[in-house]
């Protein structure tokens, strides 16, 4: 169903409720008890009766914003009949209509004016202006942050290193929300700030048994705004995981940041290692910094400490026969390594590969590529740990890896597939899970939401995602295809870049504590090598928030004066 249909009918039965729960409250306000029930108009009358600002109204029934705010405007109506004790005000928000409907059917229940009128959470007996003025001030701050992050711009932290050297682990980002289409919230009650989970209260680090921080049972269908521009190709986008089986809504499901290396209609191929897009070798824009994996042997240890301040943070782990299942004799005969070196893997641009060929305590450095046709692969998940899993790689039935991966065509919207026993596990996720048909092959047949056809015409546009560290991503070539739902938009400003803040659990060494001073206050998605610094707005908005009651106070003056 249309997502303002479903809206409008979720507003019709919120205010339904309201209606019978303050009929008789509205009555004894002087005001028709038709009134009560009337959406928007009904708070609108009580912002006026309590001397609140009436424009607040606007955001009554705005998504997870209209929770808040409906709570506050539920306190304002039972403080003006005199519950203004704490257990008044909890009772008011986590059961509004049935004690609001207590009060409103009480015998005893009357209109409280000679009761100052408290701000939302206050207890005492009596309030101060002064107290009055904080309160307000900050349940203000609160709503006009949550109405920014929910509809504007989220703050995003880049916790793993699937992104260097382009994104950095510890960087601080915030991300555009709106050029790409505002995409509304498919779960309308949620607690501000939480993506996906409360806390960690059951088995540490597994979110499956975590209270959630939305309800679940009250959901809307996708829609997104028209935005002023598309995902292209070479974008640092923002996504919800696609594979996250934790939680169902689209919207909660966990968010990743990787390059859009392709869209409908590209088609997409690792050669050893390196990507083709349509054939060619990808064309990077000035600030990609793509890392990939090498083997380097030495005739000693080497100072991580050395190469940290020389090249900034680096994943280093070290190679030890038997440490892992990766590190096999089948791998030490495949990359030459030497009973008597001391080798390590680390990811590193070309670059940087290069320049440590030119240290003489370095005696070789052999970048590490899987062999072709081997489809049992390394599976990175969210937590970067890893784990061996055959036919891990997308589609699950071919002898791909992430080295060489493809030939694949990137499905768009309007395109007709075929379905054959080949490409059936292709588009099975596609039509089954992202388009919402139902699915099945029997006998060589297939049917979709009942009816035997081969014909499926594309309703969504599809991109391949892809982190610029090719060989510590969990990426498209593992989850396939990221649709167009599942977009949440684009980073835009780094705000703040700490190093070492996370650990990286793919390295034996880990990088220690700095502030990247370098890379604050910089846009992050221009493509450009060398990015403008915004030091100088950045002191301009601390000024003005820690100097605006002065300022104010020089102008008031003046104009006395």
């Amino acid at each position: 169903m249309n997502y303002f249909v479903l809206y409008t009918i979720g507003v019709l039965f919120l205010s339904v409720l309201m209606g019978l729960s303050t009929w008789k409250l509205f009555k004894k306000m002087g005001y028709s008890p038709f009134l009560a029930f009337i959406p928007f108009y009904n708070y609108f009358i009580i912002l006026k009766e309590t001397q609140r600002p009436l424009w607040w109204v606007i955001f009554t029934y705005f998504p997870i914003v209209g929770t808040i705010m409906m709570s506050v405007f539920h306190i304002l109506l039972m403080e003006k009949f005199g519950k203004n004790l704490i257990q008044h005000k909890l009772l008011t928000i986590f059961l509004p209509f049935i004690y609001m409907a207590t009060v409103n059917y009480s015998k005893n229940t009357e209109l409280d004016d000679t009761a100052e009128i408290e701000y939302y959470t206050n207890t005492d007996a009596e309030v101060t202006p002064k107290k009055e003025s904080l309160i307000g001030s900050l349940t203000f701050a609160a709503v006009f942050a949550t109405i920014v992050h929910v509809f504007i711009t989220q703050p995003f932290t880049i916790p793993t290193g699937s992104m260097e050297r382009t994104l950095m682990v510890g960087d601080f980002m915030f991300v555009d929300k709106l050029s790409y289409g505002y995409r509304m919230p498919m779960r309308p009650i949620a607690i501000p700030f939480l993506q996906g989970t409360i806390m960690d209260t059951g088995v540490k680090g597994n979110p499956k048994d975590d209270p959630k921080s939305y309800v679940d049972a009250i959901q809307l269908p996708y829609f997104r705004f028209p935005g002023w521009s598309k995902p292209e190709k070479n974008d640092i986008v923002v996504f919800n995981y696609p594979q996250d089986s934790v939680h169902n809504a689209i919207d909660r499901k966990d968010p990743y940041v990787k390059r859009l290396v392709a869209v409908g209609g590209d088609t997409v191929e690792m050669r050893a290692g390196r990507l083709f897009i349509n054939g060619k070798p990808e064309n990077r824009l000035g600030d990609a910094e793509v890392e990939y994996s090498y083997i380097l042997q030495t005739s000693s240890e080497i100072d991580v400490n050395s190469l940290f301040e020389a090249y900034g943070a680096l994943s280093i782990e070290h190679i030890v026969l038997g440490k892992s299942r990766d590190f096999t004799n089948e791998y030490f005969q495949q990359y030459n390594i030497k009973p008597n070196s001391t080798a390590y893997r680390l990811q590193a641009t070309d670059k940087i590969a290069n320049e440590l060929k030119e240290l003489p305590e370095f005696l070789s450095i052999t970048e590490e590529v899987k062999p072709k046709g081997v489809a049992n692969v390394l599976y990175f998940d969210q937590n970067q740990t890893r784990a061996f899993l055959p036919y891990s790689i997308f589609p699950y039935t071919s002898d791909w890896n992430e080295d060489w991966y493809g030939p694949l065509t990137i499905p768009q919207k309007g395109d007709v597939i075929t379905l054959t026993k080949e490409n059936f596990p292709i588009y099975q996720k596609l039509i089954a899970e992202y388009e919402g048909n139902t699915l099945e092959e029997k006998e060589g047949k297939y049917y979709i939401n009942g009816n035997e056809t081969n014909q499926y015409t594309v309703k969504l546009d599809y991109y391949f995602m892809m982190g610029d560290n090719r060989d510590q991503s969990l990426d498209a070539r593992f989850f396939g295809f990221v649709p167009e739902t599942h977009i949440v938009g684009k980073p835009m400003f780094t705000w703040m870049s700490i190093q070492g803040l996370f650990s990286d659990q793919g390295a034996d060494y880990q990088a220690p504590f700095k502030i990247r001073w370098d890379r604050m206050f910089k846009a992050t998605n221009t493509g450009d090598m060398n990015k403008t610094s915004y030091w100088w707005l950045a002191a301009i908005v601390l000024i003005l928030f820690f100097g605006w009651d002065s300022i104010m106070k020089i102008i008031k003056k003046k104009k006395e004066d």
